[in-house]
């Protein structure tokens, strides 16, 4: 366990040193910024059902698709590539201990990325005062997706990593995989041939990996354990397969 925390400790020293941190986090806030304002515009020109923070969730996918890749793209396959994974390894630590410690310190990150968007919503209470109530339960709903579904954007960036020794091959691979699991379930939920009876099972299983529908869920005050368990176990197995990737590639290398 002390090794663990030691690992943890270096790797989120090294993401708060390092520049490219400070640059994809200025990016993140400066896009979501423009998000935020142009959902504001909208609120104030016509009227809109929902609420500001529902709908700006709506476009967490943004900073999901770009922004995971980046946090992880280098988190494995650099080390490799460097030779330097294969030195830390042949300390006393073990290969889960590397995976999880790279893992979390990229989660630690991403939620404070998406913390630090709370400021929006701080900012907008602040200057409107008393003609606008803050709906709080699709606002904690929404951080609360962000937090539980993170953990399986996070997991599949470190496979995507664990898998090659090469970064903007992680980097894209995570790309695809994000996207087919966030836009590409729910376009194929949408196909006729979903519609026809002797498909019931898949359209079953299509429904319950839909992330726009668990999003839906949370901002609504609909925590459904089912949709929790997805993510706690999706990312499990995906870190399981990072830390088989790391020994194949041990192995044969």
């Amino acid at each position: 366990m002390r090794s663990f925390r030691i690992l943890l400790g270096h790797e989120l020293r090294m993401l708060l040193v390092s520049p490219a941190t400070y640059i994809a986090a200025t990016l993140f806030l400066v896009v979501m910024g423009f998000i935020f304002a142009g959902i504001l515009e909208s609120f104030t020109s016509a009227a809109q059902e929902g609420s500001p923070a529902g709908t700006f969730f709506q476009l967490f996918w943004i900073p999901v698709l770009f922004m995971v890749p980046l946090l992880t793209m280098k988190s494995l396959a650099e080390e490799r590539r460097l030779g330097t994974l294969e030195t830390l390894l042949t300390t006393p630590v073990t290969t889960p201990q590397v995976v999880f410690a790279k893992f979390f310190a990229a989660y630690a990150l991403y939620l404070g990325l998406w913390a630090s968007t709370g400021g929006f919503f701080s900012i907008l209470q602040l200057f409107a005062g008393t003609s606008y109530r803050l709906d709080s339960g699709p606002l904690i709903g929404g951080y609360l997706f962000i937090t539980v579904s993170g953990l399986l954007f996070v997991a599949l960036g470190i496979f995507a990593s664990s898998i090659t020794r090469n970064q903007a091959v992680a980097g894209i691979l995570a790309f695809v995989l994000l996207l087919l699991l966030v836009i590409g379930t729910r376009y194929t939920s949408t196909l006729e041939l979903l519609k026809l009876d002797s498909m019931a099972s898949t359209r079953s299983a299509i429904d319950y990996v839909q992330i726009f529908t668990h999003l839906d869920d949370f901002t609504r005050g609909v925590i459904d354990t089912r949709q929790v368990l997805f993510y706690l176990s999706g990312s499990t197995v995906a870190l399981l397969f990072s830390i088989f990737g790391v020994e194949a590639k041990l192995l044969h290398s």
